[in-house]
């Protein structure tokens, strides 16, 4: 008999559930070790780091015991604890910056593909701006701050087992860039069988019957992969003191030299060790993690954790009302030191996924954000929303492809002739998904300088130089084709059918 994940959420382990736990730990433990077996030296010995954090992540994953939250127990933030922006930002800058930046490296999450959007490889090589992929700008944007402050910022980037190679032979063109860059590897896990709780992979081997056997454990992987691959020694043995951590297309993640100073100019007593950037929630937020006050600490609350009867709570814009933007700074020396004890806690997610032949398998993961509880002074800063400017999908992309943004040294910035600083609510249909399908639809991206809501659906095409304006949704039923013509203005209209304007 399995013991199942429902099994594992009731309550209190009988000595029978004991038993089968101890069971499913040491089948388990077999099996990684026959699988370490097919490896050669080199190999096994990086897998067997990765493994050990994997088995630690299973043994809690079998003693969960239902919801790692107790909703009775959640509180919002104290005030002191989430900042605002303008409050760091009036302390100023001080003479020099440069001395602070000597102590910063910026990490950049590059472990997923561009799939969801239709591309093969890593999703930080698609090209979002002007000829300019995800990587270009990020190199584009630490180049320009080093030169600016004569400083040696470096860029890290945390690359996984389908991205590394690919990125890898890429950055052979930014040798002469003012920026190094140094990249390590996140782990790689064995993906579970739901029924039996043991791999289903045959060897290590990445090909053939095993393609789909192996995962990245989330970003909350960083800790323990950036100390395994020795970098985190060698950046602390520069006198580095803090990383930027960031994922690699939210394009509104630049360093911030206000918080920057904030960290460095605190008393090495009450030094803060983790800074979660977190911004105002909008409708468009409702699933993004949020920030608690949980049994004395600051903590990360994701939707994962929460009890199906408090969902919609969770999701609501008034109780919750800001959300975890994944820009992070944390102190090295405070993860050297959480690392060696062993006392990083993060909550597990558990991600089921039905493979391609019908399998059904779990990946247990980790949030990089959930860490925060078990740093010293954590807190929280609320910072604009122009520093969360995600692109996840073809309605991000066609956002910071228009005239919203200019773009200077490598940062996006709101165009100054935009009136109000919000951006439009963009939904495009299943015919734009694919980056690909999405390009050979626009002659060239729309004015969108005074759009607030942009709705499209089936097979639509746009011509040269349309201006889109106010509220506009344009629906083509199946079978019709609607071609807005070149030019076109387009204020406040609903388009159905085969192009019949109507005013909205």
């Amino acid at each position: 008999m399995s013991l199942t994940v429902d099994a594992l959420i009731r309550g209190p382990m009988t000595e029978f559930e004991e038993k089968l736990r101890q069971q499913h730990e040491a089948s388990m433990h077999r099996e990684l070790e026959a699988l370490l077996a097919t490896a050669n030296k080199a190999e096994a010995e990086v897998s067997r780091k990765d493994f050990n954090g994997f088995k630690n992540l299973f043994h809690r994953f079998l003693q969960v015991k239902g919801p790692s939250v107790d909703w009775a127990k959640i509180k919002r933030p104290p005030e002191e604890s989430v900042q605002p922006y303008d409050r760091i930002k009036a302390k100023g800058l001080p003479e020099s910056i440069t001395s602070c930046l000597n102590k910063l490296v910026v990490v950049k999450l590059n472990g997923g593909l561009g799939t969801s959007m239709g591309c093969k490889g890593p999703k930080s090589l698609i090209s979002v701006r002007n000829e300019n992929t995800f990587l270009d700008l990020t190199v584009q944007q630490i180049e320009h701050l080093n030169k600016t402050f004569n400083a040696d910022v470096p860029l890290v980037l945390m690359n996984s087992f389908n991205t590394d190679e690919d990125t890898k032979k890429i950055l052979q063109k930014y040798t002469h860039h003012r920026v190094k860059i140094h990249t390590f590897n996140q782990s790689r896990y064995p993906r579970i069988n739901k029924e039996s709780l043991l791999p289903i992979a045959k060897s290590m081997g990445m090909n053939g019957e095993n393609t789909e056997a192996w995962y990245p454990p989330g970003h909350g992987d960083i800790y323990a992969s950036f100390c395994n691959s020795g970098l985190l020694d060698k950046l602390l043995a520069e006198g580095r003191e803090y990383i930027f951590v960031s994922n690699i297309d939210n394009l509104g993640a630049t360093v911030d030299l206000f918080i920057l100073h904030h960290l460095m100019s605190q008393p090495a007593d009450k030094r803060c060790e983790f800074v979660m950037e977190v911004t105002d929630k909008t409708r468009a937020d409702v699933k993004g993690g949020t920030l608690i006050q949980y049994e004395d600490h600051l903590r990360l609350l994701e939707i994962a954790q929460v009890p199906k009867a408090h969902v919609d709570e969770f999701k609501s814009v008034t109780k919750f009302k800001i959300f975890n933007t994944n820009n992070l700074w944390i102190s090295l020396p405070a993860i050297k030191r959480l690392q060696e004890n062993n006392s990083m806690d993060l909550e597990i997610i558990v991600n089921p996924k039905t493979l391609d032949g019908g399998l059904n398998v779990i990946q247990l993961e980790t949030a990089v954000g959930a860490a925060i509880k078990s740093f010293k002074n954590a807190m929280g800063v609320n910072v604009p929303r122009s520093r969360f400017l995600p692109v996840k999908t073809s309605s991000d992309l066609l956002l910071v492809m228009s005239n919203l943004y200019s773009l200077d040294a490598g940062s996006l910035t709101m165009s100054k002739k935009r009136e109000f600083p919000t951006t439009p609510h963009v939904k495009l249909g299943s015919s734009f998904t694919k980056v690909q399908d999405f390009l050979t639809r626009f002659e060239n991206i729309p004015d969108m300088l005074e759009l607030d809501h942009l709705t499209v659906s089936g097979d639509v095409t746009f011509g040269k130089n349309v201006s889109l304006k106010g509220t506009v949704i344009i629906i083509a039923n199946h079978g019709d084709r609607i071609d807005i013509p070149a030019g076109a203005m387009l204020e406040n209209k609903i388009v159905s059918g085969n192009l019949r304007i109507l005013d909205h």
